[in-house]
């Protein structure tokens, strides 16, 4: 299945879904996320306000029509579309589930926080948990997303977590004191996350909030950095570290006592 394919499947009304066999393939996905596209588009302003029009009148059709005016307000903005977006959150279908989500992510509103944080936590489809983490991260941080998104980050599956640690660092710019919890889920899952891309994935957030840091979690923080750099098993995320280093021109390894440290800390 190509990244295009990826939200808005053709044969949508002819698949079934088995939420256990969803979340097994999550956990291995490895490859470029097609949220990611979502990330980089960019709208053309000179047919946007036509498009969105015909989208309004898709999302008050029928199942198909109300998929292809999803398909136009994940890529564009108009704040009209919200309340027709809302109530597609509790949509039977998966992928239409799944699409109001992302729209919402480019589409946001206050009315839409107190449902995606209850799919986040409670809708079986792990798809769907994913979009919501990437969605959450887009335009709601100053919302209070952040401790469900640490909740995530410490349960769910790997790619909910890689999502989850993402949308951390978003909520975690908000304020020092945010950016500080932000910190010690973020260093913590460093230290003990199985998932490599996880591991890797926190790492690059992390970065994205040293500079917010008090001095004594920045020292923390690059220990813990500097130890994933030398003796992370995985080669990536022992790269992702000293890209780190280097981003904060500190790439000079520390020589510290490792295990005495690590058990301070721990402890």
């Amino acid at each position: 299945m190509s990244n295009s394919d990826f939200l808005f499947d053709e044969d949508y009304h002819g698949l079934t879904f088995d939420p256990k066999i969803l979340e097994e393939e999550l956990a291995e996905e490895t490859r470029s996320d097609p949220l990611d596209d979502l990330d980089n588009f960019v709208s053309d302003a000179t047919d946007t306000a036509d498009k969105c029009d015909m989208g309004l009148e898709l999302l008050q059709g029928n199942h198909q029509e109300q998929m292809e005016g999803l398909r136009i307000f994940c890529q564009h903005r108009d704040p009209r579309s919200v309340l027709l977006l809302l109530p597609l959150l509790k949509a039977t279908c998966p992928i239409q589930r799944m699409s109001a989500v992302c729209a919402l992510g480019r589409n946001p509103s206050p009315l839409a926080v107190e449902t995606l944080l209850s799919l986040l936590h409670h809708d079986s489809n792990g798809y769907i948990r994913k979009a919501v983490a990437w969605t959450l991260g887009k335009n709601y941080s100053r919302a209070p997303v952040l401790n469900p998104l640490i909740k995530c980050l410490r349960s769910d599956i790997a790619a909910v977590r890689l999502r989850a640690s993402s949308s951390i660092a978003d909520a975690g710019c908000v304020s020092q004191i945010q950016a500080d919890l932000a910190a010690v889920e973020l260093l913590l899952t460093i230290c003990i996350d199985n998932e490599p891309a996880v591991r890797s994935g926190s790492i690059w957030s992390l970065s994205r909030i040293y500079g917010m840091l008090l001095d004594s979690r920045k020292q923390e923080a690059m220990y813990i950095i500097n130890k994933a750099a030398l003796y992370d098993p995985d080669y990536t995320v022992r790269d992702e570290a000293r890209m780190m280093l280097e981003l904060l021109e500190d790439a000079t390894l520390l020589d510290l006592n490792l295990t005495d440290t690590e058990e301070d800390w721990l402890n």
